[in-house]
């Protein structure tokens, strides 16, 4: 069998193309890879057909060049957008569950979502001391910057399309040096709030089904009335899915404040499963149950099939936020600038007919002692985990650096009195350990050990992030939160 042949036959089976269509396609893979065919020898035709083209010097040989050319091939075997659009809305009629399970595995098969490299990536369950059920991810996925291809960016002139790595203008962009490879996404156009957006699903997925709601305008991101009306459309739309808002500021917001969007998918995270700790009643919001949760961040939870009275007490509740001030707890709103510092994590999923919301405070003043952010990781915990706290870790699952995977041995080693090349920021930390498990140390226990003590700093950097604390001056903080918004929403 010929590895061109072979992929041209799979192109015709998958895309957007027929039998007739068999020397045009065998001529487009050519014109990639170069004219000679070979026997095929691997077991995924793709990965060969790129490894011709680098020996046949068709591309350099560096990881960005060999990327465009995968995505260039299997955008080959995907059917056009306006063909995973008709199918998606017609599943849709069938059922919600139909049309993101077909799409999804659209996005794997045309490896636009890196299944193989997200298998990569280090990931358990674990439950803190304080009896939180967390998540901890080392994300491996992402492949490591080419120096050549990094060298060879430098050297272009900037390009300004797409704008950013969300805009719609991704779908089939070929990529370049500094320019992410898209040839092969596809993007499903809906509705939401009266405007245009799309869903796409994440490549490098930080969970299951992990999907992004993008607005088709390259607007930057706001949390308002309106942000919470798209999220109940979206669960509408997709019960099946949970969706949820980064933070609309900086130090607590994500990492792509300029364009407007959401993230959601097929996964119940530990911050969905925390219960009620402290109800509060709303008494001109009957329709809406309501309560603190137990959790480390500093969450208010939402509960109704009433969607206006939810949408118009969320809102009430963010705006009050948005000018609630206890500097007594280094908790201000607006500094003297006039620089508001107050904003929301906001997440939604289904109970059945139920729309949950909760609704995560958050602050992003600095201050001399906490450069980086008041409610921010401390620097004790920068060992472990020094970059923002997101959506996704708000929720409980950590998004930790690719370097603790070989780091964490090392301090297994130390623990264990082996030779290492422990890194000098975890030795306080191991010394700790070691105290703790004095004499206790085994290579049988060694993994369960480090791997709780990761859980442990978890915990410990999402209390950092949560503006009133898990003690007795926390609770006196919310007590005196609920008491001032209970006076605003009569």
């Amino acid at each position: 069998m010929k590895v061109i042949e072979t992929f041209a036959d799979e192109v015709i089976e998958h895309g957007s193309f027929s039998p007739l269509d068999r020397v045009y396609v065998i001529n487009k893979i050519k014109a990639l890879v170069g004219d000679e065919d070979e026997e095929l020898t691997s077991e995924n035709p793709v990965t060969q057909l790129v490894a011709m083209a680098v020996k046949r010097q068709k591309i350099n040989n560096d990881a960005t060049a060999k990327e465009i050319l995968n995505d260039l091939l299997y955008d080959l075997a995907t059917p056009i957008p306006s063909e995973v659009n008709r199918i998606f809305w017609q599943k849709m009629e069938q059922a919600p569950v139909e049309a993101t399970n077909w799409f999804y595995q659209l996005c794997t098969d045309n490896n636009y979502v890196k299944k193989a490299a997200i298998a990569k990536n280090i990931v358990y369950t674990g439950t803190s001391s304080k009896g939180h059920e967390l998540e901890i991810t080392i994300n491996l996925s992402k492949p490591e910057k080419d120096p050549k291809a990094i060298a060879r960016a430098a050297k272009m002139q900037s390009n300004n399309y797409p704008k950013c790595a969300l805009c719609l203008e991704n779908e089939g962009y070929k990529g370049d040096y500094g320019k992410n490879a898209r040839a092969n996404l596809r993007i499903i156009r809906m509705m939401i709030g009266g405007k245009a957006w799309g869903m796409q699903y994440s490549p490098y997925a930080y969970f299951d089904e992990h999907c992004i709601f993008l607005d088709q305008e390259h607007v930057p991101m706001k949390i308002n009335q309106q942000t919470l009306i798209n999220l109940i459309e979206i669960e509408r739309m997709l019960p099946h899915y949970f969706v949820g808002s980064n933070a609309d500021l900086p130090i607590v917001g994500g990492s792509m404040l300029a364009h407007e969007h959401y993230q959601g998918g097929r996964h119940i995270f530990p911050m969905m499963k925390a219960k009620i700790r402290q109800e509060v009643a709303f008494p001109t919001f009957l329709e809406v149950t309501a309560g603190i949760v137990d959790w480390p961040m500093s969450d208010l939870r939402l509960e109704s099939k009433n969607t206006e009275q939810l949408v118009t007490l969320a809102s009430l509740i963010i705006n009050f936020w948005k000018e609630y001030s206890d500097p007594a707890r280094m908790i201000v709103a607006t500094d003297q600038k006039g620089e508001n510092h107050h904003t929301v994590t906001p997440i939604m999923h289904r109970n059945g007919e139920k729309y949950v919301l909760d609704l995560v405070l958050r602050d992003n003043n600095v201050s001399e002692q906490y450069p980086l952010g008041i409610f921010h990781p401390h620097k004790e915990l920068w060992h472990i985990k020094k970059e923002n706290i997101g959506l996704i870790e708000v929720m409980g699952r950590a998004i930790l650096p690719g370097r603790l995977k070989t780091e964490l041995q090392e301090v297994k080693k130390y623990l264990l009195q082996e030779p290492n090349e422990m890194a000098s920021s975890h030795e306080a930390w191991a010394k700790q350990l070691q105290a703790e498990n004095q004499n206790k140390i085994t290579k049988d226990n060694v993994d369960q050990i480090v791997d709780q003590a990761v859980v442990e700093v978890f915990e410990k950097v999402l209390q950092c992030a949560g503006v009133f604390k898990d003690d007795a001056d926390g609770q006196a903080g919310w007590n005196r939160f609920i008491e001032h918004l209970l006076e605003q929403v009569k």
